[in-house]
């Protein structure tokens, strides 16, 4: 009861960020409606499906790569059974986060009979492994782009932060009070030191413990290759799905691969901060493009655009394997309770 209790005010809290986000960003511009409106209008959506037609690859790879996973412990899913409990458990995540393995793994353990907790174990593999990718992703930007994300570190991070302190210094009770609040910090860290020492590193431990676990998973697989291949294929197909996006706007039609994987890279987190993305993704890849100089109405149709086509194609699918799953495994479906 307490945890569904806190993931119920966790989504609701990730739920208002994301719409006071969206506010922000809608209000900042509102004056300007009629132009944004306009270069929807105008926007070549022929970019816009090749980019859901690419999404929809991604995620297809995503179920198929599945397999790969459960052969070693002896279960197989149906091509449509994972694809449907794949774009299910995204349809999900909209709701509360990290609802969507949960969902994805009942769904195959209620239609391809695979054990919950093994179903669980793999897709925790996958999430490891998107990890890495995610950190190889990190390290190409950092040297396509490393001047611009140094600019970008000024700009948003060290000189707000420079000048929040000279601002401070200039007043002597502000300065009292941060030292004070410095000071309570440091003593509250130092008397609760070995608690905080050894939560850090039970967790710490954990963490790198399932890491481990799971990277060693892979070892089991038939065609390892292969495995590998679809993961950056995967990634890629997420890369190239806002990559073509560009097109669809003559004000980021000039962008090339180097600002796509900005885009990408600081767009994925900012999926943590609201259910899909919700107002965070939009407000931080807005932020970057108008850094990179695209105008304002462009900065902000773009990302919109890009976030809402796939959020329609999540729905929409979802909702559909939701319907279509039971119709299809109903033999299955009067079998298992």
């Amino acid at each position: 009861m307490k945890k569904n209790t806190k993931s119920i005010i966790q989504f609701l809290v990730l739920l208002s960020v994301g719409f006071l986000l969206a506010w922000l960003s809608i209000k900042s511009v509102w004056a300007e409606k009629d132009k944004i409106i306009q270069s929807f209008q105008t926007a070549n959506y022929v970019w816009v499906f090749i980019a859901i037609l690419i999404s929809l690859l991604s995620h297809y790879l995503r179920a198929f790569r599945w397999n790969y996973l459960l052969k070693p412990l002896g279960h197989h899913v149906k091509p449509f059974n994972a694809l449907g409990a794949v774009l299910v458990g995204y349809f999900a995540n909209y709701g509360i986060p990290r609802m969507g393995e949960i969902t994805r793994c009942t769904l195959v353990t209620k239609y391809d009979k695979v054990p919950f907790e093994i179903a669980l174990g793999t897709v925790i593999t996958e999430r490891i492994v998107d990890t890495l990718l995610l950190l190889v992703i990190f390290l190409l930007t950092l040297f396509a782009q490393f001047s611009q994300l140094a600019s970008l570190s000024s700009q948003y991070l060290f000189n707000p932060l420079m000048s929040k302190l000279q601002g401070v210094s200039e007043h002597p009770l502000k300065l009292v009070v941060l030292i004070s609040v410095i000071g309570l910090i440091s003593l509250f860290l130092f008397l609760m030191r070995k608690k905080i020492s050894n939560l850090l590193n039970s967790k710490l431990g954990s963490i790198l413990k399932g890491f481990g676990k799971g990277l060693s998973s892979i070892k089991d697989i038939d065609k390892k290759f292969q495995f590998i291949a679809l993961s950056i294929a995967i990634w890629l197909g997420y890369f190239y799905s806002l990559y073509v996006c560009f097109f669809a706007f003559t004000g980021t039609s000039h962008l090339g691969h180097s600002e796509c994987l900005v885009l990408m890279l600081f767009g994925t987190f900012g999926v943590v901060f609201s259910p899909g993305g919700l107002g965070a993704y939009p407000a931080i890849v807005t932020s970057l493009l108008l850094f990179y100089g695209i105008d304002k109405i462009s900065a902000v149709a773009f990302p919109w655009m890009a976030w809402t086509s796939q959020f329609v194609l999540i729905v929409v699918l979802g909702v559909l394997s939701l319907i279509l799953l039971p119709l299809l495994n109903k033999e299955k479906t009067d079998v298992v309770s």
